[in-house]
Parts: structure tokens; sequence; C-alpha cells
């Protein structure tokens, strides 16, 4: 429950005036609690004198069986004037309408950004029962403050029994925010999701620095959360299936965002969408001996039309930068092919690539990890193979 202290309470109305759902009133200078508060915790940071606090006790399993459908956040992006959503969203529906289906309950999704027009049908027709929209111009930009308010003040008054999100860097600043203010479980940087016996989320996730899969439940809070990589699950295919689209009723005032951002610089090179989405990768790692070996690296990328990348060793080492990283402290990729270089495929590296429709490894140690792995296997030296490969590449080019 929402308590006030009275003795610090000054009656200063900003509780009242930036609740989401109106649920607090300041009465003869003393603000008081509605039952219409959902406990989304909106308050707390406006309250200079520090007088509110929430108690929060362990539910019931009556209490968490109330608690039904899979949501998931929509994380959007503007292109031409419209609100689009990101990739792993639609990765996300795809995962979340297969534990939907099996808990037999519906899957919607949370849509929130500027007071733009916002494309709700791609969600419908990959797979979701139902969207809730909420629109504001507050929301031009990203900012943890005004997205965490939204978001609780949805999710607190929904009550879905699992919330998803991409792992992303907005989504690793939102995700952890929203759990500390709803005082929920959350595991991030999940790789699997499945639903026991019990009808409870089954988050796996490498641990101990990825030398083992630890499985974790969240049995005692409702909505279970978890956050996904980008490229972990597959796209689904669009089916134009149909489904609602609900308008949330939210307060946001400016009071509530105590950040703005003042400056963007873009980090990439115009028409670089990265590795993220590259569709073939040449990753090089430690196998390569010298960054001018490298040089071969990025000609057999170019031959193949693909992107280059590498593991975490080679950024430490300043050979590539962190943005071309492959594993688990850098990105996950999922292209329709991977040539791993002098890599020995160490788990942390394999997280990040598991993906990959096809994988061609070459490596000197014939009982390398990342073998076990490939499609295709190469044992020698990297640097006596790559020129021979892309030879062979070209000449096949040449030949087509």
């Amino acid at each position: 429950m929402l308590k006030v202290d009275t003795n610090k309470c000054n009656g200063c109305h900003l509780c009242e005036k930036n609740c989401p759902f109106g649920a607090i009133v300041v009465i003869n200078d003393k603000a008081e609690v509605g039952d219409g508060c959902t406990l989304c915790g909106a308050c707390l940071n406006t309250c200079t004198m520090g007088c509110l606090t929430i108690e929060r006790r362990r539910a019931s399993p009556e209490e968490l069986a109330r608690y039904k459908g899979v949501f998931i956040f929509a994380e959007c992006e503007e292109r031409a004037g419209v609100t689009e959503p990101r990739k792993v969203v639609l990765e996300l529906i795809h995962k979340g309408r297969e534990l939907a289906d099996k808990l037999g309950e519906p899957l919607k999704v949370i849509m929130i950004g500027p007071d733009a027009p916002m494309n709700t049908d791609v969600l419908l027709a990959h797979g979701a029962d139902g969207v809730i929209a909420y629109r504001n111009k507050l929301l031009d930009q990203y900012s943890t403050d005004s997205f965490t308010t939204v978001l609780s003040a949805i999710v607190a008054d929904k009550k879905p029994s699992i919330l998803l999100m991409g792992a992303t860097p907005n989504g690793r600043d939102l995700a952890p925010r929203l759990a500390a203010r709803l005082r929920l479980g959350l595991t991030a940087d999940c790789t699997a999701l499945d639903i026991d016996d019990e009808g409870q989320l089954v988050q796996t996730r490498p641990a101990f620095g990825g030398n083992i899969m630890a499985s974790i439940l969240s049995p005692y809070t409702r909505p279970q959360m978890a956050t996904v990589r980008p490229n972990v699950f597959p796209v689904g295919e669009a089916t134009g299936g149909k489904g609602t689209v609900e308008e949330a009723v939210v307060t946001l005032s400016k009071g509530v965002i105590r950040t703005r951002v003042l400056e963007t610089e873009n980090l990439k090179a115009e028409g670089d969408e990265g590795i993220e989405n590259a569709k073939v990768i040449v990753a090089a790692g430690q196998g390569m001996q010298t960054p001018e070996n490298m040089a071969l690296i990025r000609e057999l990328a170019e031959t193949l039309g693909g992107k280059i990348a590498g593991s975490r060793p080679l950024v430490e080492l300043g050979w590539i930068p962190h943005t071309l990283q492959v594993g688990q402290s850098g990105t996950t990729v999922s292209p329709d092919l991977y040539v791993a270089v002098g890599i020995s495929g160490a788990v942390q590296h394999l997280v990040g690539m598991s993906s990959a429709r096809k994988v061609i490894a070459i490596n000197s140690d014939p009982d390398a990890p990342i073998f076990k792995v490939a499609d295709l296997g190469i044992v020698g030296d990297a640097l006596q193979v790559l020129p021979k490969f892309i030879a062979k590449v070209k000449a096949a080019k040449a030949a087509a």
C-alpha cells in the first residue's frame, strides 16, 4: 500500500499533479490516497519531502492468478513520420505467441511514443491479439523517467502475467527501472523462454561468465519480466491477423521528466547498419595473430558482400571497435552465413552467433569448440587458408 507521512507532507500538490490515475488528492495541505492507486510508484520521484513510501508483500497464489496475458513492450523508432516497432519487437511477438498459446492467454503489445501516427497493423499481422497504444508529445525522445512512468502505469493497470522487452540499450535502461519501481523480478539477456508444467515462465540465460546456462523463475511477483537480445528469436511470418487497438489513459507531465537530451551523435557512418542485421559476417579471433592480417578478413568480407566482426580479445587489443564485437558482452547476430576465422568458440562467443543459419569455421585446433556448431570446418592455419578461400570465392563469382 502507498503510505503518506503526514508529518513531512507540506501539501505541495506535486504528487497529485503527477499521479497517472488521479488517485492522490491534497486535502487540508495533506496528501491522501484513493482507491484508484495502482502502486505504480510514479509519485515517489516527484515528492521532494520524501513523505511517500510503498509497502509491498509477497503476493498469494490467489492474487497471482489475477494476472493474465503475455505483454510485450514495443520499442519504436520514427520512420518517415510514423512510429514503427523495431525488429526485436517482431521477434518477441513470435516467441510471445508461443508462450501465450501454452498458457491459453492473450498476447498484447504496449506501444508508446510521440503524438504521431503509429504502425499498429504490423504488430497485429505478426500475431498480437491486441495493441495498447499511448501517444504524448513528451515522448518524442526516449527518457528513463517518462517511459518508466507511462509503462509502469499501464502494467500496474492491465496486470499482465508476463512482460517481455528487447535487451537494446534503451531496453536495458528501462527494464531494471520498471522492475525496481514495481518491485518485480527481472531476468536480463535471456536466450530461451518457456512455460513449465505449473504455468511459470522459465527464463534461461548464461551465468557465471557464460560457463553455464541458468533457468530462472519468478514465482512470487507478477508480471514475470525478462529482456531478450535482438536476433535470439526469429521473426515469424506476417499472417494479416486482426486484433484490437486500445488507447491507454495515462497522465504524463513535464514535472516527471528530470532529464532532457541536449545533443545526439551518430557513431555509424551514413548507410551503415552495423552487424546486427548483416546477412553475411566474417568474424576474426586471435588466430589472426597481428592487426595487419585483418586485411585478409576485410577482403573476404568484401568478396562475400558481408561485414567484418570479431571476438572480445580483438576489441581489448584495439583491433576492432566494440560495435563489431560478437558475443555475450557484444552484439547478438543471426546472419545467413557466419565465417569464424581463428575463433576457438568459447561459450561467451557462441551465445552471440548461435542463431546463424550456416557457420564456416577455420581454426588450426581440430578440437576447438567452434567446430561443434559449424556446418563446415576447415582445420588449418588461417593465414594459409584464407588466401585460397578468397581465391575460390572470387573464381566462383566470376563463373556465375
